[in-house]
């Protein structure tokens, strides 16, 4: 993957491919922070977040990266393909839609709009490759803060489904649905 954009304010968000084994340590300490309680990984060892992330290196349905922002990591991106990974048997997938999860790294010193600007660049990196129609996510039905950020990229909720780990709000955003939030002047991301 390439650039993710630079964002107004908040600096060059950038991904590259997560390597389970180096960013194992880092990705440890991201998702057992409290903050990270909806990533559901909050008791896991360091040998567990490599093995989860092998995984997801060896699926030809799923992959991860390491978002940077101005060179330093500070985000996650994962996508997939929810015809089989994630949501099998639980929507009917239409051409074109891809999965996503992202989480931003805890930080001691917050930058106004950093996430807003992470989901941004994530949405922009998906709808990169022409032949995602649109994205789907399924975060906690709970996790309102997520719902509401998800809501200014462009997502949708269209109803509440069961998985085995969660009760979450499947939402969707096609590509039109984010360019009418984020037109050149007004997305945050350059070109």
């Amino acid at each position: 993957m390439s650039a993710a954009g630079n964002s107004d304010g908040v600096g060059t968000l950038t991904v590259r491919p997560l390597d389970p084994l180096k960013d194992a340590e880092l990705l440890h300490s991201w998702v057992t922070d409290p903050k990270a309680a909806f990533w559901m990984m909050q008791d896991a060892k360091l040998q567990d977040v490599e093995r989860e992330y092998m995984a997801i290196a060896a699926s030809e349905h799923h992959d991860a990266y390491i978002g940077l922002h101005d060179g330093r990591p500070a985000f996650l991106m994962e996508k997939y393909d929810p015809r089989y990974v994630e949501l099998v048997g639980l929507y009917e997938p239409e051409p074109g839609d891809v999965g996503m999860h992202f989480l931003v790294a805890p930080t001691d010193r917050p930058v106004h709009g950093f996430t807003r600007a992470v989901i941004t660049a994530v949405m922009t990196e998906l709808f990169a490759d022409p032949r995602t129609r649109r994205v789907v996510v399924e975060p906690d039905v709970t996790n309102k803060a997520v719902h509401a950020l998800n809501g200014t990229v462009g997502f949708v909720p269209e109803r509440e489904i069961d998985k085995p780990e969660k009760r979450a709000l499947l939402s969707f955003c096609t590509r039109e649905q984010f360019l009418n939030r984020h037109t050149p002047a007004t997305r945050g991301v350059s070109p």
